[in-house]
């Protein structure tokens, strides 16, 4: 009988284990995580859970007992050190070699570090894991003054929790605007004049030099000489592929683990999915590599149905959402800095009344956010799908509340 084994107790792998027993797999099957906590979901840790809105226990993926009841041998607290495709084993805390027939790579992205001096001080935070948002929220709810380096999702996030927590939050940026390189001028102008609505003070083509303190953080300063007050500092400065295993065991790896649209790698027994996954895209025609909560989801089920031999197209829409102050947004296609000449604006731009932006390259969209206008998403996506495939939209129809998007697709 097979033996199947998921690195990586991640949201991905968790739901590649649940997959495999609900398609009927009754083999050995073996899940493994460096953390300490079961599988859990990414997002409340920088949003309702950071808020204190939520009990942590709604992270969880599973039940504690979910895993013992469906035969799923869980190995919390163990990394994965080494990868021999050839012998098909996985060598476990660098002592332990484990026998795999088919593995999946889940091993998701690991925070950059910030380097400047001062950044190892008592006070420097980073969100990745369910513990870090522990400690943040604890942080938090102590006030004061919060210096948040980075405005990219997370940072943002952070940034408004810490405001909705009653401290004076400043987000330090190298861009011009928050989410520049993702979203362009216009719509990043808007997340920015939500933020300073809500307080908080955003500081842009700022760098870090050090940051500041003896033991304990006392502010940031910045390349102009300023320095920034703070009692906590978070750093939000991007992720990075954990491919360490993929690299020991020499697979192919560019931005993440090389697969095709079946979500195999260069060796035909190994798969990657999740964060750490540059995939062949079918829908946008090249490899891309997804680092949101939609992808983890749909990425382990995909993946454990091509482990058992199904003929899988990953070719998912990519998606994602946030939570900011009254901003509450999703976010459907996939639009490279420099890909779109005009960005659509449905509605106007107004948060509090709600409106649709769409990202077009020659009449056709490649991707659309809808912000605080909600049950958009089947629509959207079928006008990317249809963009991708070459077809424009008109677009002062697009453009037309009054136009249904269903009546937009062909």
């Amino acid at each position: 009988m097979a033996d199947f084994v998921v690195v990586g107790a991640s949201l991905t792998g968790a739901k590649a284990v649940e997959t495999l027993r609900e398609q009927g797999f009754t083999g050995g099957l073996t899940l493994i995580g460096e953390e300490t906590e079961r599988p859990y979901e990414r997002p409340p840790l920088s949003k309702d859970y950071l808020l204190g809105k939520n009990e942590r226990a709604k992270a969880f993926v599973h039940d504690p007992d979910w895993y013992a009841e469906h035969d799923v041998d869980l190995r919390l607290g163990t990394r994965a050190t080494d990868l021999d495709p050839a012998g098909h084993t996985v060598t476990l805390d660098g002592v332990t070699q484990l026998h795999y027939d088919k593995l999946l790579l889940a091993t998701g992205s690991r925070v950059r570090r910030l380097k400047v001096p001062g950044a190892e001080l008592r006070g420097v935070r980073y969100l990745r894991t369910l513990q870090e948002s522990d400690a943040l929220l604890a942080d938090l709810r102590g006030g004061g003054d919060v210096a948040v380096i980075g405005a990219g999702w997370i940072g943002l996030e952070v940034a408004a929790a810490a405001k909705q927590h009653g401290a004076s939050v400043t987000v330090i940026e190298m861009e011009r605007a928050p989410l520049h390189r993702v979203l362009g001028d216009e719509v990043a102008q808007i997340y920015a004049d939500v933020h300073r609505a809500n307080g908080v003070d955003l500081r842009f083509n700022a760098s870090v030099t050090r940051i500041t303190g003896d033991t304990e953080v006392t502010g940031v300063e910045l390349a102009d000489g300023t320095t920034i007050p703070a009692r906590l500092v978070v750093v939000a400065v991007g992720i990075e592929p954990a491919t360490e295993l993929a690299v020991a065991g020499r697979l192919e790896v560019d931005n993440g683990i090389v697969t095709d649209a079946g979500l195999r790698t260069s060796d035909p027994d190994i798969y990657a999915s999740g964060d750490v996954a540059n995939s062949m895209n079918p829908l946008v025609g090249r490899r891309i590599r997804v680092e949101h909560w939609a992808n983890a989801l749909n990425g382990g089920k995909a993946a454990a149905r091509a482990m058992l031999g199904e003929e899988v197209v990953y070719d998912r829409v990519p998606y994602f959402y946030t939570d900011q102050f009254e901003l509450g947004m999703e976010y459907s296609g996939y639009a490279e800095p420099g890909a779109f000449d005009r960005v659509v604006f449905r509605g106007g731009r107004s948060v509090s009344d709600g409106f649709i932006a769409f990202w077009t390259t020659q009449g056709r969209v490649l991707a659309g956010m809808n912000v605080n206008v909600w049950d958009v998403t089947d629509d959207i996506q079928k006008l990317v799908r249809a963009g991708y495939a070459g077809t424009a939209v008109d677009a002062k129809g697009l453009a037309d509340p009054t136009v249904p998007l269903a009546d937009l697709v062909g």
